[in-house]
This record gives C-alpha cells, sequence and structure tokens, in this order.
C-alpha cells in the first residue's frame, strides 16, 4: 500500500456513513495514523446533520491485529494519548463523546482495541469465523479502550472475567451466545447486511434515534435514576421537532414518513 492510501475511508450513502480501516497489508493493526484517522472521521459523522447511522468496517481479511504496539506502545507510554484533546474519542471512554448510533461489522481477526471497538459501538455484527481476543494481560499490560467496563455490562462478569483474565480466543458463535454480537452471517454477507441495519436505523427520526440512544447510555453509566430524570425533558423537547408531527401525520395518513432531522 502507498503512503498516499488512507488508512481510513470514508463514503456517504444517504443518511448513512461507511468508516473503512484500510491497512490490510498489517491486518488492520492500528498505529497513530489510523487511530487519529478514525477519530477524525467519527467527527465528520458527529458534525455532519446529514449522517443518520455509521457502518463502521475493515478492508481486507481481517478486521484488526489490535494496535501496532511498535508504535503505539512508546507514544503510550510517553504520555500521548490514543485520541487527541477534542477530537472524537471512538471508544467512548474520554471526552468528545459521540452522540450517534454505530453498527459494526467485524471479521477474520478482532484483538484488543478492535475488540474494544466493538463493545463502544451500538449494533454488532460478525462474519462466520471471526476470531476475538483481549490479549493484553499475555503482554504485561491491562485493556485500556474501555473492555474491562463494557465487556462486564454487555456479557455479565462470569463471561467477560473468562475472556479478559486469560486472553482466551472466542469465536463468533461464542460471541453471539454471550450477546457479544447480535448477529453472525456468512462473509460475504457482512457488509451488505450491516448496511441494512444502519439504513433501518437512519429510516427513523434522526433526533429520537439519538435521544434513544442518549437516554439508554445514561441508564447504563449513571444510573435508572439519572436517565427518569430526563425523561420528560427529552420528550417534551422531541414532541416540539417536525420530525415529531411528520411521524403523526405519516401515522394518520398510512404512509411512510419522511424525516428532515428537524
Amino acid at each position: 500500500m502507498s503512503d498516499e492510501t488512507p488508512v481510513i475511508t470514508t463514503e456517504a450513502r444517504g443518511h448513512v456513513f461507511l468508516i473503512g480501516l484500510n491497512r490490510p497489508d498489517k491486518r488492520n493493526a492500528f498505529n497513530l495514523a489510523m487511530l487519529r484517522g478514525l477519530s477524525a472521521a467519527y467527527g465528520a459523522y458527529e458534525d455532519d446533520p446529514e449522517l443518520w447511522c455509521a457502518v463502521v468496517f475493515a478492508h481486507g481479511d481481517h478486521f484488526t491485529a489490535g494496535l501496532d504496539l511498535a508504535e503505539v506502545g512508546p507514544a503510550v507510554a510517553g504520555g500521548e494519548p490514543l485520541v487527541e484533546p477534542g477530537a472524537v474519542d471512538f471508544m467512548g471512554v474520554t471526552e468528545r463523546h459521540r452522540k450517534k448510533p454505530v453498527v459494526v461489522a467485524v471479521k477474520g481477526w478482532c484483538l484488543t482495541i478492535g475488540l474494544e471497538l466493538v463493545l463502544a459501538s451500538d449494533i454488532r455484527i460478525a462474519a462466520q469465523g471471526t476470531r476475538f481476543a483481549q490479549i493484553e494481560v499475555k503482554r504485561g499490560i491491562m485493556p485500556f479502550g474501555g473492555a474491562t467496563i463494557r465487556f462486564p455490562q454487555i456479557a455479565g462478569w462470569g463471561n467477560a472475567m473468562r475472556y479478559l483474565l486469560t486472553g482466551d480466543e472466542l469465536d463468533a458463535a461464542e460471541a453471539y451466545r454471550i450477546g457479544l454480537v447480535q448477529e453472525v452471517v456468512a462473509p460475504e454477507r457482512l457488509l451488505d447486511r450491516a448496511v441494512e441495519l444502519a439504513e433501518r436505523v437512519a429510516a427513523q427520526a434522526p433526533l429520537a434515534v439519538q435521544a434513544t440512544l442518549e437516554s439508554a447510555r445514561l441508564a447504563l453509566e449513571q444510573g435508572k435514576d439519572a436517565a427518569v430524570a430526563r425523561f420528560m425533558p427529552q420528550v417534551r423537547s422531541l414532541m416540539g421537532t417536525e420530525d415529531a408531527m411528520e411521524g403523526m401525520m405519516s401515522f394518520i395518513e398510512r404512509r411512510e414518513a419522511r424525516f428532515q432531522g428537524k
């Protein structure tokens, strides 16, 4: 791959934004350029009012072999952040958090930061044959992109510890069993299926989708009471939107709604 080839690709398809990991000759191992590029792509997605759902996928045979430790390790040890201040943190650990939904499609190897990117996404699809592992303990370090927080939330304590504390590999069937992914599909169907789901999300009212995502996250991160306290302000805000009126009229007129994100 030439120096001019982007390590992160982006493509808008209507209201869906495709973000591709594009370092296939290195099994999409994340170097600093990929980390910065993925954060920039998330920022472009967040800042464009016409983009309503994103799909993160990989070029080549593997989602990612993890961090390129030869480059990233010394940088992190020296105090350099994985995500630059003010940029969107695609792992959702530091500010700035994204507000829009993300579908992730994984295949081949999905290691360390790849699994953390999966855990940080909202809808997760895996190809048959995908292999996951959080192997930091085998390298004398610990996960620092959110796995210690989200894996137990998503898969339960025992299931998470089974893999976090051993660094053992799990396959797509096991990932589905413990709730890590929502669907397992044939490799040739992976991207198409992820785009189909993103298009289903993008067909809904985007402000309502974002409010729903915010409420669910609030309950998960700060507890039920924090989410309940936000219910009525969120509902009243949505009720005053043009999209809410369109949703009501589409119901009355028995037709598909045409939302504008207003």
